[in-house]
């Protein structure tokens, strides 16, 4: 993993150093292809396989792609996946104050892909 330099707390420098993992290509927006669609995937498993679900689900990640820049929203994944992990160390992700801003930021965003997409 590479060094990161300047990060003032561990919670922060664990969701910023999945940033230099991203190496492919960006998409519009700045969000990569494979992230868009990893996106578009799990929404339509959670909302049908149809193509409906397609066309809402890509609306609702161009939504979120408006609004949270592609390292914003790589942070609060982060944070969401490592919460749920076991273990005292997830309470970091959980209940540290970058972890519950970075959550309400891609929460919002995700509400507001819902009104203008669902």
């Amino acid at each position: 993993m590479p060094r990161l330099i300047g990060c003032s707390a561990f919670v922060v420098c664990m969701a910023t150093a999945t940033l230099s993992l991203a190496g492919p290509a960006k998409a519009a927006g700045g969000y990569p292809t494979d992230a868009l669609a990893d996106y578009v995937f799990g929404c339509m498993k959670s909302n049908g396989e149809t193509r409906d679900a397609l066309e809402r689900c890509s609306c609702s990640i161009d939504v979120i792609a408006s609004i949270v820049p592609y390292e914003r929203y790589v942070t609060a994944e982060t944070f969401r996946r490592m919460a749920l992990t076991t273990g005292e160390a997830s309470a970091l992700f959980r209940e540290s104050a970058p972890a519950k801003a970075a959550g309400a930021e891609l929460r919002r965003a995700q509400a507001e892909a819902d009104v203008r997409c669902f």
